[in-house]
Formats: structure tokens, sequence, C-alpha cells
């Protein structure tokens, strides 16, 4: 009976096998590997603590499980379920909205990680930034900075020029603090998504007119500002197309203060920062948006775009004649305490009906993008390209470039601007202007002369708008 065949399928077989190594991993491996990934992070949070006295919240150290789950059971959210079930037509379940709210809930919370912050992330980030550019820090209000209170939430406000801003900025403040980005629906793709929900992103459709939806990301965004999480935002809303500045959206902001309590124990206090670059790499991309009647590469186009820039500048490389794409900028403003703007208005948020505090989300936004705008850093090519975009189809002499430039520079700075000079020295970084604009054949010589290049004057003008609000004053 004992030395009896017993015969299976091969199917079956196959099952019994899966099964087997699945109870395998979920049983002895998982636990060992969540073991060594706790530790390192536990180690990770230890050494910030001591060498950069970073804090960070209980809020972001909570399992993301508890999280979601405090989101979708928050008294505001269930509510908002259970009127969305009530008015939808049909009336559906309200299993169905909370299955709804659950998976909105998965969509926005991170799963930051201490150790992939902080090791991986970190070094990502700062490789990446100083692999393309030369990354330099425009200016720090240090007095002001010094002033904010450590158990504040601080939100870092910043004007959206390109994609690398979420590694440039979070590499230049790494020392300091663990930023939890707002992201938009471009990054939702494997695995970017996770790489970013590690990083303590969450994420938010910035177009969609779903009111549960929106429900869900107020109440997310308010338990993490309460929390004092450090967070950083995009007013804008989204990359600036045309190279100016934008009008701000109001929706992050108005979910911020609209549950601020000014005599509350926790302060919010926005940080202004803006940013710049000699080179944004999607510029060619942002201005076909400008163009309604221009043919669009598609999925595919676009993706053949990219492999042929990358294939472009790994031959230059491989030749020695690649350059990075010149300097990338980043310059601090002075902070605004929510506290006290609310109290110099004897204004209560929580009191305002729904149009007078937007209003008055409005104003804030203003004064919150006035402050971007008065720091955003003069980088060489948009000073440049300021003083041929005056005067597109006109022929400079070098020495006429050169002198016209230097009087915008010495007017810009004598008016407060933060203008960027390598080197402390002028003429360099007249130098590095140009040779940028001539690189990207945005720029001809013809005949001892330069000018700009036929059919590059938008492009040239996308550079000078960065700081178009500047020379204007």
């Amino acid at each position: 009976m004992l030395d009896r065949t017993v015969s299976l399928p091969v199917w079956l077989l196959a099952l019994l096998v899966l099964l087997a190594a699945w109870a395998a991993l979920d049983r002895l491996l998982l636990p060992g590997v969540r073991w060594f990934v706790r530790s390192r992070a536990n180690r990770v949070l230890a050494e910030v603590r001591s060498r950069f006295q970073i804090e960070i919240r209980p809020f972001q150290l909570t399992r993301r499980q508890v999280l979601v789950d405090r989101l979708v059971y928050d008294p505001a959210v269930v509510a908002a379920a259970n009127a969305f079930a009530d008015e939808s037509d049909p009336p559906m379940p309200r299993e169905v909205a909370v299955a709804r709210v659950e998976r909105y809930a998965r969509e926005i919370v991170p799963a930051f990680n201490a150790y992939f912050y902080f090791r991986l992330g970190y070094w990502a980030a700062r490789w990446a930034a100083r692999l393309l550019y030369r990354v330099r820090l425009g200016g720090v209000d240090e007095s002001a900075d010094g002033a904010i209170p450590r158990d504040a939430s601080v939100v870092f406000v910043i004007n959206h020029r390109s994609n690398m801003d979420y590694l440039l900025v979070g590499h230049l403040v790494a020392s300091r603090t663990a930023l939890s980005y707002a992201v938009g629906e471009w990054a939702r793709v494997w695995p970017l998504e996770s790489v970013l929900k590690a990083m303590g992103a969450y994420f938010v459709r910035r177009r969609s007119r779903d009111a549960l939806y929106r429900r869900v990301l107020e109440r997310y965004v308010q338990m993490a500002t309460a929390a004092g999480v450090p967070q950083a935002i995009f007013p804008e809303g989204g990359l600036s197309r045309d190279g100016r500045l934008q009008p701000a959206k109001l929706g992050l902001l108005d979910y911020m203060v609209k549950g601020f309590d000014p005599g509350g124990e926790r302060d919010i206090v926005f940080v202004p920062v803006a940013v710049n670059y000699d080179r944004v790499l999607e510029d060619r991309t942002l201005l076909l948006d400008l163009e309604p009647a221009a043919p669009r590469p598609g999925a595919a186009g676009a993706l053949g775009r990219l492999l042929a820039f990358v294939g472009t500048q790994a031959s230059l490389f491989v030749r020695g004649r690649w350059h990075r794409f010149g300097y990338a900028c980043v310059s601090f403003g002075s902070p605004l305490s929510l506290r006290s703007w609310a109290r110099e208005r004897a204004l209560d948020p929580r009191a305002l009906e729904r149009e007078e505090r937007f209003a008055r989300v409005d104003e804030l936004a203003k004064e919150l993008m006035g402050r971007i705008g008065a720091v955003v850093p003069v980088v060489p090519v948009a000073l440049v390209a300021s003083v041929l975009r005056a005067e597109p189809t006109r022929r400079f002499a070098p020495l006429e470039l050169a002198a016209e430039s230097f009087g915008l520079m010495r007017a810009l700075e004598a008016r407060g601007a933060r203008v960027y000079v390598p080197r402390s020295d002028p003429d360099y970084a007249l130098e590095v202007g140009l040779r940028m604009l001539r690189l990207r054949r945005l720029v001809v010589e013809e005949e001892g002369t330069l000018r700009v290049m036929p059919g590059e004057e938008r492009a040239v003008a996308y550079y000078a708008n960065s700081i178009a609000h500047l020379v204007a004053a």
C-alpha cells in the first residue's frame, strides 16, 4: 500500500508547486525582508535625527494601511460617501460608495520609507541633478528661516518649470527635512508610482470633477497638514507652457486654509521657492502645447523622440563633446505664517462661507506667487534671452550684446533681483548663456553678428519669460 504510485495532472502539480513556493515566501522570506528593511530604516532615522536634526513626524512613520483606514472611516469622508450614494441615480449601496472611497484613499496615501528616502532617493536625486546641471543655491533668507517654529507645518510653494523640480528641490532640502510632494497623474505608471510613494509623495488628479474624490483628497491633505508633515506643492497646478509664472490654482491651498485654527497649537508656514534653469528638458514639448493646430507625435512618436534625444546625448558623451545643460538655480524666499496672516485680517477661515473663503485664499495665493516671483533666479540663459527677445530680428555685434546684457544685469541687481553670476564673473556669465543658446541653435552667428535663429523666436521668448516679471518691474 505504501509503495503505490499516485498520478497527478501536470497542471495540478504546477499549482501545488506554486502554492508551496508562495507559502515559503510568505512565511519564511518576507518576514526576514521586512525585518531587514525595518532595521535599516530605523538606523537611518537615528542617523538623520542626530546629524541633521530632522524631525520625522509620527504621521509619516505610521503604517500605510492604518492611514488608509483612518482616511476611509474619517467622519467627514463617511458623510460624503453616504451623500454620494444617496444622490446617485439610481441610488447605490453604501458599500459600493465606501469601496470607491477606499480605492481613492489607496491611490492618494503614500508609503513613506525613511531608508528609501534618505539613502536611495536622496542619492538618485543628487546624482541626476548634478549629472545634468550645475546646481546652485541662489539665496536663502536665513533670518526668517530660523524663525520658523519647530512644530509648524511647513509647506514649500514652488514655481513649476520642469519635472526636474522634484529632484532638484528634494535634493537641496534633504539635509533639513523629508518632503511630501503633491504629484500629478503623469506619474501614475509602474514602477514610478511605487518609487514616488516610497518617497512620501501623494497623488492628485488635478482635473477631477468627482466631488467624492475631492473630499477624500481634501481630508488627506488636512490630516497631513494637521500632523505637521512637511509638504511641497506647485500652486500653478502644472508646468508653465510659455515660461511665465502662472496664476495659482486654489485647490490644495484652500484645503489647508479651510480647516486652519488661528488659535491652535500648530501654525502653517509657507516657504516660497523659485527654480530656474538654463535649459528645461521639456521645453519643446511645452511650447508645442501653445500651437493647437500643430500635429501631435502621439505616444509612439513621443517615445521615439525621447530615445533619439537620449541617443544624441550618449553619442556626444562618447565623443567627449557632451556638456551639462547649464545652471539650475534655486532660491528660497521669506516664509509666510498663516497664523500671522489670518490674525492681521481678523480672520478665522473655519467660519467663512465658501465664496468669501475662496476670495481670501485667492488673496493668499497672489501673495505667495508674488514672493516666489521676487526670488526667481536670473540665470545666464534667461539674461541673454531677454536682450535678444526685445529685438528678435536685430543683428547684434558681440560687444553690443555684451553691453546690453551687462546693463540689464546691473538694472536687475539694483532692483534686488537674485542674479546668479557664475564665478562672480559677468563676462563668464555672458559666455555661458550665449554658449547654451548657440548649442541649442537658438542663436546663429552671421558675418560676425549674432541674431535669433529664424523660427526659434518662441523658444528664446520661453527662457526670457522666466524673468519677464522682473524685467518689467
